[in-house]
């Protein structure tokens, strides 16, 4: 089904659950999909590219854009600011471009106050000790960082319960299937398509 305008997509999921991979599944299916870039406050590390990795911004500009609404979310981690700039997503939404946040919970909430129309997704491990296990194969971590990740990771799963669509990746392939069929099917929600039933009115 083509909306009007295009959809936004709020993605979250635990560390370790596997977003990145699924995604890339989803994308080789929706090409046209866009993601959001993210404003920083931070300085850029080697080989990222301005407007392509970040957005790189002064502290001042950061908190203009945040004091005169123009961040569908923000956050502060290690001293430096993130946030989602709402000018360039506008943009691609009102020219008909579906766009994907790929957030955490907290982010996720505050892009669902300021832009209710969004669509907010949830992965879910299978389970904690799975999780666990993801991240111990990873090897590029201490127990005591994968143990703060299972800790933060327990504490997003119990947001979970606030997006409208969960689901689990316990099969890569399986779980890129669900996440494909609920953006087409999200396509449809009454909540993103008042505008198309407000002209079928009008023409009466």
């Amino acid at each position: 089904m083509k909306t009007a305008k295009g959809v936004l997509y709020v993605f979250s999921a635990p560390s370790g659950c596997g977003k990145g991979t699924v995604l890339a599944e989803v994308r080789k299916r929706m090409p046209e999909l866009r993601y959001s870039v993210s404003a920083t406050t931070r300085a850029p590390r080697e080989g990222e590219v301005d407007g392509v990795h970040y957005y790189f911004v002064s502290r001042e500009r950061f908190d203009e854009l945040v004091e005169t609404g123009g961040m569908l979310e923000h956050a502060t981690f290690c001293g430096n600011s993130y946030g989602t700039p709402k000018e360039k997503v506008l943009e691609f939404l009102n020219n008909g471009i579906d766009v994907i946040l790929e957030i955490e919970t907290k982010g996720a909430m505050m892009v669902k106050e300021s832009y209710p129309e969004a669509v907010t997704i949830f992965m879910l491990p299978p389970s904690i000790e799975e999780l666990r296990r993801r991240l111990l194969n990873r090897h590029s971590e201490t127990e005591e960082v994968i143990d703060g990740r299972v800790h933060e990771a327990t504490r997003e799963i119990a947001m979970a319960e606030n997006y409208d669509y969960v689901f689990v990746n316990d099969v890569v392939s399986e779980a890129a299937d669900t996440l494909y069929g609920i953006m087409q099917a999200s396509k449809s929600l009454t909540k993103i398509n008042k505008d198309l039933i407000k002209g079928v009115l009008e023409k009466c």
